[in-house]
């Protein structure tokens, strides 16, 4: 027998993971984000990620429109960017610091790292959409990571990176 909803977020909220903002546009050039956990490396050569989107949540049209996405990692100082993220506010954008990429597309400012990615392959899961990007571009900063354990945003302690 499947386990509940309950005892199955019970059991992942046991889980310390980054936290992630990811972002997009559509065809009308609104942009787009929302808080994600669900994000993984998935293979090196070539360079792919996965994310997986609420088949519910406002954005998840933008993400099928657009066919790419910028995945932002959210540094320890940056809580306040994933609960405003996290909200069902229509445009999340106009009080947020960011900057748009070559391709168009809106970058976080000040996060740790971003992953800017073309969409290869989407799959139905569940309540879900998995989208599968490879990476194009890279951008790096120093820093400490947000991190999400329990349903309490931590930080690593220890010295900084």
């Amino acid at each position: 027998m499947p386990v509940s909803k309950e005892e199955f977020r019970a059991a992942l909220s046991r889980f310390a993971s980054g936290v992630t903002v990811v972002t997009t546009k559509n065809n009308k050039g609104k942009l787009f984000g929302i808080t994600v956990s669900a994000f993984c490396s998935v293979s090196l050569e070539p360079p792919l990620v996965l994310i997986c989107i609420d088949k519910k949540t406002g954005s998840h049209h933008a993400f099928h429109e657009a066919g790419r996405f910028i995945v932002n990692f959210l540094r320890e100082d940056q809580q306040n960017l994933s609960e405003h993220f996290a909200s069902p506010l229509d445009d999340k954008f106009s009080i947020v610091q960011h900057y748009i990429s070559e391709s168009g597309f809106p970058v976080l400012e000040n996060s740790l790292a971003s992953l800017e990615c073309k969409i290869v392959y989407s799959y139905e899961g569940g309540d879900h959409t998995i989208f599968v990007g490879e990476v194009e571009k890279t951008r790096i900063s120093e820093g400490n990571p947000l991190i999400y354990f329990r349903g309490r945003y931590r930080q690593i302690a220890g010295q900084d990176a």
